[in-house]
């Protein structure tokens, strides 16, 4: 959405911050067809090696359920154009389970998107937030948000994507080899991150917080106090084992065992025996259907 003016602006006062070259990634999201290859090329030279689209659907009448407003043809454009840009890595967000949405549809936009060779694709589930149309509408019982459904889309996803070459690596992303992405794997491993702007959350040291919402607010508090902090907390190390077990089973690796209390331990062996989860020596990583369940199997662990 910014102008070159304002990426230029953006990019040079964090160049003036951090040396680029020590960096692993610099990631841009990106939505189809709000831009052209120069300034593709532009988020090249100020230093970004991923981009990542938000594409969702490449079925017209999916696209229009979320009310996206680019085309089709418009997404696979903006991939080409990336590429003429020399971007080193793109990934494809996409969507399942989307009222409406086919199991043909969903193959067939996984094949679109495998067509477009992108490095790293993420397929997720949709979710029915607050204060949005769908979830008004499941509330009414004019959708449902079906269980089944769900692991059948997700497995076709694995299935489709694996036998193409990418790695399941956490449940919601699948990448080429050395395209993994480095920020989110992070995240998942609980390092501290720095969020900044209007609304972001930060975790540096066990000090989770927030910074306030409203934009003309943030810059006000920035300019006089030099920090726009809303809230803050301390997480204590209870608060943290519980986040690295959730956030952990959602990756290959899984978790160490030792974040296990004795009574999760044991559920964890009935869960392996049914073939959700596999306990080695000294980890638990989820397997088969178990990897399509993760939230609930989270919860039984916690």
């Amino acid at each position: 959405m910014l102008s070159p003016k304002h990426l230029t602006r953006l990019f040079t006062a964090l160049h003036g911050l951090l040396d680029f070259a020590t960096l692993d990634e610099v990631t841009l999201e990106a939505n189809p067809a709000t831009f052209e290859v120069g300034k593709a090329r532009l988020f090249r030279e100020l230093g970004v090696t991923r981009v990542s689209l938000g594409i969702q659907a490449f079925a017209p009448q999916v696209l229009a359920t979320l009310g996206r407003e680019h085309t089709v043809a418009q997404a696979v454009a903006s991939v080409a154009i990336l590429r003429q840009a020399g971007i080193r890595s793109v990934n494809l967000d996409l969507m399942f389970s989307i009222p409406g949405q086919s199991r043909d549809d969903w193959q067939a936009t996984l094949e679109q998107a495998l067509a477009l060779t992108p490095e790293h694709i993420s397929a997720y589930n949709l979710t029915y937030e607050e204060d949005t149309a769908f979830i008004e509408s499941l509330r009414r019982g004019d959708l449902r948000d079906d269980e089944d459904h769900n692991a059948e889309f997700f497995h076709l996803a694995d299935a489709i994507l694996t036998e193409a070459g990418f790695d399941h690596y956490e449940t919601s992303n699948f990448a080429r080899p050395g395209h993994h992405s480095a920020h989110n794997c992070g995240y998942w491993r609980g390092e501290d991150y720095l969020g900044l702007g209007p609304s972001a959350v930060s975790t540096i040291e066990h000090i989770r917080s927030k910074n306030v919402s409203d934009t003309a607010r943030y810059i006000a508090r920035i300019q006089t106090v030099g920090h726009a902090l809303a809230e803050a907390e301390t997480l204590n190390p209870e608060a943290r084992r519980l986040e690295r077990i959730a956030l952990g089973l959602r990756t290959r690796e899984g978790i160490p065992l030792a974040l296990l209390n004795p009574d999760a331990l044991t559920r964890a062996t009935h869960l392996a025996a049914e073939g959700l989860l596999c306990l080695t020596e000294d980890r638990l990583m989820l397997i088969h259907h178990g990897r399509a369940l993760v939230d609930p199997i989270a919860a039984e662990l916690i």
